[in-house]
């Protein structure tokens, strides 16, 4: 990238920052007034969608038309579907317990604490995973091999998490599952196939916007972000409470289930403690 590439990749930055500073503005409100702290997780997709929007409209004439298009589309299509889901469970469901626990913990006031412990770990960490979507509107190169392997692989990744919820939510609308744990389906290959799409997206995501060699460095973003979801607030905090809850039944789906990767599952009980 040249000097003025370099500069205006750095603007982007700075405006994303204060997009998404104005997005969770927007959240505490609406928490505060509804008394629901979990409506961050619907807007979580729709962040990077202003992200990915701002940054489109910033780069005007740089970067490849192509490229450019596909990371808007392919940004807005998961952004989109994950906060109309989270939206209608956050609806069906009400708070989520790891907020609540926050909010039990609290010290301070409430908005106080909110921001700290909630919103502006999620701003910052929103801005960084959304890097490679802000850099992909500067590459000048054309689509290619790699980049449209992103596309499909982000593609893979939606259609993994879109039938995930869609086989949970009809495995919860069924009264007599009402106490059994959900192994069927891509939950019989995978005990978090929700949070191994969206790995597949970010991974997607960074491949489309490895035009240029810097590209190839934002690598740390997805894998940050799955570096997450599986060792800190996602898959690590969720099965905590379902072995507490769930006990020896959960214990022997971990035993037969993939943690993270899809694979057939196990014939013969192993160690629960297995990943």
């Amino acid at each position: 990238m040249d000097t003025s590439l370099v500069v205006a990749v750095l603007v982007n930055l700075v405006v994303s920052a204060v997009a998404i500073g104005l997005l969770m503005a927007v959240c505490l409100i609406l928490s505060v007034r509804l008394k629901q702290w979990s409506f961050i997780d619907t807007l979580w997709g729709l962040g990077f969608v202003l992200v990915a929007i701002v940054s489109f409209s910033i780069a005007g004439e740089s970067g490849h038309p192509q490229r450019k298009a596909a990371m808007l589309l392919v940004t807005a299509l998961w952004g989109i579907r994950l906060a109309t889901h989270l939206f209608r469970r956050s609806r069906s469901v009400g708070e989520d317990p790891r907020y609540t626990a926050h909010m039990r913990r609290r010290q301070g006031s409430v908005v106080g604490h909110a921001v700290r412990t909630i919103l502006w770990p999620q701003a910052r960490i929103m801005w960084f995973v959304s890097i490679p979507i802000q850099l992909a509107m500067y590459e000048n190169a054309a689509m290619d091999i790699l980049a449209w392997g992103g596309v499909g692989l982000a593609l893979v990744g939606i259609t993994f998490e879109t039938v995930a919820d869609l086989q949970l939510s009809r495995f919860k609308a069924d009264p007599r599952n009402r106490s059994a744990i959900m192994d069927r389906g891509l939950w019989s290959w995978t005990r978090h196939p929700n949070y191994f799409g969206d790995s597949c997206v970010m991974f997607g995501l960074w491949a489309i916007s490895c035009g240029h060699w810097v590209g190839f460095l934002a690598v740390a973003c997805p894998a940050y972000m799955t570096h997450r979801l599986v060792n800190r607030n996602g898959k690590a905090l969720l099965e905590r409470r379902m072995s507490r809850s769930r006990g020896p039944a959960y214990a022997e789906y971990v035993a037969r289930t993939s943690g993270f990767i899809p694979r057939p599952p196990r014939r013969a009980k192993a160690d629960p403690t297995a990943n």
